[in-house]
């Protein structure tokens, strides 16, 4: 398994063409395996190919990606880097690590920060009879619960604030129910509604399907590892849907470091 991190040019045309589009940034990332092909899907216990766009600030926007097998990126540094400045062999314009090491070391209470970019749904009717319709979460209460659901899963738990960090009494709303935002080590940024056409290419032609439309949130936050097993699953494997798109690539930095990194 790599991790590996490349910086995005944004006054690029092909950087802003990449940016708008989850379905072409997709495309890139996938591109960057020689021996895998388009038609390719990982097995259901398989660790597969995750990535995620951080924008860090207005103008820096980094692409992470977890992967099996070591990417070749020299696609992206000609349409969205720096080409010029990659021409030293020893600097080609992204950087990969071995991910393994620290996939081994994982134990049961390892504290960790995080950074996790969803698309957390739910199912849901809008009437009786009707069948029930994948739906976005669109309030950070639900967003926050929607992962909070997960944690035993996925072989960690977010960590609760100490009682004198909370704002409200024991972490709970003036009528005595919890309040996910006051209780955890856990924070919602970043909320972006997207919509994209997804385009199938069949031979000289590109027939289009219906459009894309999804809702994602970033999470940053404090865990605990209770299940290094799962947990390696998780960091391998990405956590709910629209993986294809940017999201449940979860990645790992020691406690105190701004932004999480694996």
């Amino acid at each position: 398994m790599f991790l590996t991190r490349f910086r995005v040019n944004t006054a690029r045309p092909g950087a802003r063409r990449l940016l708008s589009s989850p379905q072409a940034m997709h495309a890139a990332v996938m591109s960057s395996f020689p021996a895998l092909l388009p038609t390719d899907t990982p097995t259901p216990d398989a660790p597969r190919v995750l990535w995620r766009l951080d924008h860090t600030a207005k103008a820096e926007v980094m692409l992470y990606v977890v992967s099996p097998d070591r990417p070749d990126l020299t696609h992206l540094v000609e349409q969205a880097g720096w080409p010029a400045a990659a021409d030293d062999p020893s600097q080609p314009g992204w950087q990969s690590r071995p991910y393994t090491p620290l996939l081994d070391r994982l134990t049961t209470g390892d504290q960790w920060a995080f950074r996790l970019t969803a698309n957390p749904v739910h199912h849901a009717r809008r009437k009786d009879g009707e069948p029930t319709k994948r739906t976005a979460h669109l309030t950070p209460v639900h967003q926050m619960g929607w992962l909070l659901k997960r944690q035993e899963s996925c072989g960690f738990s977010i960590l609760e604030k100490p009682g004198d960090k909370r704002l409200l009494p024991g972490g709970t709303t003036h009528t005595g129910q919890p309040h996910n935002g006051d209780r955890y080590e856990l924070t919602v940024r970043d909320k972006r509604a997207l919509a994209f056409d997804k385009s199938r290419s069949t031979g000289s032609e590109s027939s289009r399907k219906a459009p894309v439309s999804l809702v994602t949130v970033t999470f940053d936050g404090h865990l605990e590892i209770t299940d290094p097993q799962l947990m390696r699953r998780t960091l391998t494997q990405g956590v709910g849907k629209a993986k294809a798109y940017g999201c449940g690539l979860l990645t790992l930095a020691p406690l105190g470091t701004t932004g999480a990194r694996g």
